[in-house]
């Protein structure tokens, strides 16, 4: 079930908001819950037993290092013990598959028979739910909140359906208030946060669908188009990656806003990055934060020596691409990131805001389209393709286009695609959508928020219905 299909819209959360909103305020945790795992069941059949029993395994790991002695071995073992189960059912869930067929195909260069094997299937958003566990259990360790003493609440903070498959990756710190004590939800809350989910599920059905197949026309065609083709592809994709995911984090928020809940923000306009640096602070601002608290930083940060920064920016780099997938793409996309933060660090060159002294413009149209070049090794279907479409990206090799790149670029997809890039490219850095449309309930209601409300929400939802099924991108992360 996505949030962009009709049984959700018209049926599942309807019914949700009608059962919390008439629950009487101690049933509002179980009423979400039971949502929860049906949601997740709806799309996930029996791997959901899978989220249960790590969920309770990791809650008695977390009570009993909470009940230890602060700086015991006792207390660091079981912290240790909740970590290591977390990481070791992703990693063999998520990266089996890939490190057989590594194995077989070594083995095949030896004249080795290849490995039996059945391939493992990947849970839903099990990224997303494992890397708010381990939070949780950090977050604990270190004292900063205590541990929740009922194992439901513990579950509907892993298992809470508005952020389960795809994010934002919500910290237990930022949320154990609102998990433990009494939700007040008002009907502004419920009227923000319609409007905000309406933002998002416009930006998934009107923009990212709709651009999804020029991109899908070259990238999934045998061999190497022209630059044109690969540029004209490779914008398609930037466009459809931000639309896809950032709508998501926007119904999430949206979401999370109707039953009392605050999600923190997950995107601040990346398209207007002044850097790279700039750009992981605006892009999946919940996942780079996590790495940097719960992994760059323990590592050492930025102290010490250039050489140790640049190590822990190698480590924490190389980690955020293996955690988009099992996929040499998505390591080496990870890499080229994580090279050029180095080379911004060495050379200086990493305004964050308007303190750049000069060439704005230039800064930002650079730092696009190398993440742009950047999409290409995450989109590719093969480290061949990658090397190869970047090849065409920077050698030019002619204008022509294929002729699924000409059926796909029919006059809709073409505007839409051409209008996405000049609102994500030129407005003013400063202008969030997302936000402007959740502000505090006590300002005045804007054209934006009437135009949302009562034009993009209503004309999403019926194109929604008219199209086949649509599952967003960061579902398979």
């Amino acid at each position: 079930m996505v949030f962009s299909s009709i049984p959700f819209l018209f049926f599942f959360l309807p019914l949700t908001l009608l059962a919390y909103h008439l629950a009487p305020p101690r049933l509002r945790n179980g009423v979400l819950l039971v949502a929860s795992l049906a949601f997740y069941a709806a799309g996930s059949g029996r791997l959901v037993l899978l989220l249960v029993a790590t969920n309770v395994v990791n809650f008695a790991l977390v009570r009993m290092l909470d009940a230890a002695a602060v700086g015991s071995a006792r207390r660091r073992g079981f912290t240790a013990a909740a970590l290591v189960l977390d990481i070791a059912v992703l990693g063999y869930f998520k990266y089996a598959n890939f490190l057989v067929d590594q194995a077989n195909l070594a083995r095949t260069m030896f004249g080795l028979d290849a490995l039996p094997w059945t391939s493992v299937l990947l849970p839903v958003g099990i990224s997303f739910f494992t890397f708010q566990r381990m939070s949780y259990t950090v977050d604990v360790s270190r004292r900063v909140r205590p541990a929740l003493a009922d194992p439901l609440d513990h579950l509907l903070y892993v298992a809470l359906f508005p952020q389960l498959i795809a994010g934002p990756i919500v910290r237990y710190q930022d949320i154990a208030h609102q998990l433990r004590g009494t939700r007040r939800v008002t009907l502004d809350d419920v009227g923000a946060g319609a409007v905000r989910f309406g933002h998002g599920l416009a930006k998934k059905v009107l923009v990212a669908d709709v651009v999804a197949p020029i991109a899908d026309a070259v990238f999934d065609a045998p061999g190497t188009p022209s630059t044109a083709a690969v540029w004209i592809a490779a914008l398609a994709y930037t466009v459809q990656i931000y639309a896809d995911f950032s709508g998501y984090s926007d119904m999430a928020i949206g979401l999370g806003r109707m039953f009392g809940f605050t999600f923190p923000e997950n995107f601040r306009r990346p398209y207007s990055a002044l850097s790279i640096t700039d750009f992981w602070r605006r892009w999946h601002i919940t996942l780079s934060t996590w790495f940097r608290d719960y992994l760059y930083i323990p590592l050492g940060g930025s102290q010490g020596g250039s050489s140790r920064v640049y190590r822990n920016l190698a480590v924490v780099f190389l980690a955020t691409g293996l955690w988009h997938g099992a996929a040499w793409t998505f390591v080496v996309w990870g890499a080229y990131h994580g090279v050029l933060l180095m080379l911004e660090r060495a050379t200086g060159q990493r305004p964050t805001g308007e303190d750049a002294a000069s060439g704005v413009w230039l800064r930002r149209t650079v730092v696009f389209a190398l993440v742009v070049v950047g999409w290409v090794l995450f989109r590719a279907r093969s480290m061949g393709q990658a090397v190869a479409f970047v090849r065409a990206m920077v050698v030019p090799s002619g204008l022509e286009l294929t002729p699924a790149l000409e059926a796909a670029l029919t006059p809709r997809p073409a505007l839409t695609l051409v209008a996405s890039l000049v609102v994500l490219v030129a407005l003013p850095r400063g202008f969030v959508a997302g936000l402007s449309l959740t502000r505090s309930p006590r300002r005045p209601v804007t054209a934006w928020r009437l135009v949302t409300a009562f034009v993009l929400l209503p004309y999403a939802a019926i194109v929604a219905t008219a199209t086949t099924f649509s599952p967003f991108l960061y579902f398979r992360f």
